[in-house]
């Protein structure tokens, strides 16, 4: 087992939802602050048990996430969060970081979707200057809502393209909205130069994972583990370079697998596919990013030299800049060496 301090590792952060970052302290206070009821399992006992096995668990789940949003209805809330989840990935090493936002779901509180992420730009930006992680933005789709509502967000998020903006994703249950019927919101979002990173193969099967490859141009693809049960889905995510966003803490909390050892993050590296750690939603799931990298060194006995090799998958499946790249590679080699 390596001695190495994984908090003291570069890396980036690739899979990180808006109010799903928000520290749990956090929510209880805007709650407090706003006379919002927050449910036993958002206040004294959390984090809250979770399974997305069936509707119902998923359900579940999704009634938590909009309780926590609801809390997030003013400006200073929301650079209270953004700051906070900066502050917390320079804790953990992190120095890249892209956040993922849905702005239809706050845009009633904010006058629309425009001012919304307009505020959300800012205070990334002050976070910033104030943290040194820096901090970019991927604006998702809900796959559960029309494709008209999709086309609309991409048609936004191509406003903001080189303003803060990186790439366009697909979020919510697989199960519920074909990845292909979204395809023209990501050739909105591509032409505009930015990254496809939908979510697929969590809570469906290889073949969604195939889908979001064929139909929406992945270039990441948000968890992504399901690949596995596909072998010449493998070949091809590793002969590609497409990363995944995988996010072991939030794949069991789920019960995508039933333990942290079946979630097939070794079996992913081993097969050469490049993979991002994530933590996904620490709010709901009490895991976050250096969580999932001890995870990778206790769970799946990562030496250091491989973890650094995951830390440099996330460098390189970043929209960073080149001489941002080339930094934290370097600070990574810096790291193994030491």
């Amino acid at each position: 087992m390596g001695l190495r301090s994984l908090r003291e590792l570069p890396k980036a952060h690739l899979h990180l939802h808006f109010t799903g970052s928000m520290r749990h302290s956090t929510v209880i206070d805007l709650a407090q602050e706003r006379g919002i009821w927050l449910p036993d399992a958002l206040k004294h006992q959390w984090p809250p048990v979770l399974s997305a096995a069936d509707e119902k668990g998923w359900f579940r789940f999704q009634r938590l996430y909009d309780i926590a949003r609801s809390v997030m209805s003013t400006e200073s809330a929301v650079r209270r969060l953004l700051l906070e989840a900066a502050e917390d990935d320079a804790a953990e090493g992190s120095r890249w970081l892209e956040i993922q936002v849905d702005p239809s779901g706050y845009a009633a509180w904010f006058g629309g979707m425009t001012a919304f992420t307009e505020l959300v730009l800012d205070a990334a930006r002050h976070a910033t200057t104030s943290t040194g992680v820096q901090v970019a933005v991927v604006i998702a789709a809900n796959r559960t809502r029309h494709p008209l509502e999709a086309r609309a967000l991409a048609r936004l998020a191509a406003q903001y393209a080189g303003r803060g903006v990186v790439g366009f994703g697909l979020s919510n249950d697989e199960r519920r909205g074909g990845a292909g019927d979204f395809a023209r919101a990501f050739t909105i979002a591509n032409r505009a130069g930015l990254i496809s990173t939908p979510h697929g193969g969590e809570l469906s099967g290889a073949a969604s994972v195939a889908t979001c490859l064929d139909d929406l141009g992945a270039h990441r693809i948000g968890h992504g583990v399901r690949a596995v049960e596909d072998h010449r889905l493998v070949d091809r995510l590793a002969e590609s370079g497409v990363t995944l966003e995988v996010c072991p803490g939030s794949n069991m909390s789920l019960g995508v697998y039933a333990q942290l050892a079946d979630v097939p993050l070794r079996r992913l590296f081993d097969a050469g596919v490049s993979v991002a750690l994530g933590a996904d939603d620490p709010l709901l799931f009490g895991s976050r990013l250096i969580d999932q990298y001890a995870i990778a060194r206790d769970v799946h006995y990562f030496s250091d030299p491989e973890l650094a090799e995951l830390a440099r998958m996330s460098v390189r499946g970043s929209t960073a800049p080149e001489l941002v790249r080339t930094q934290l590679l370097d600070e990574i080699d810096a790291w193994i060496a030491a």
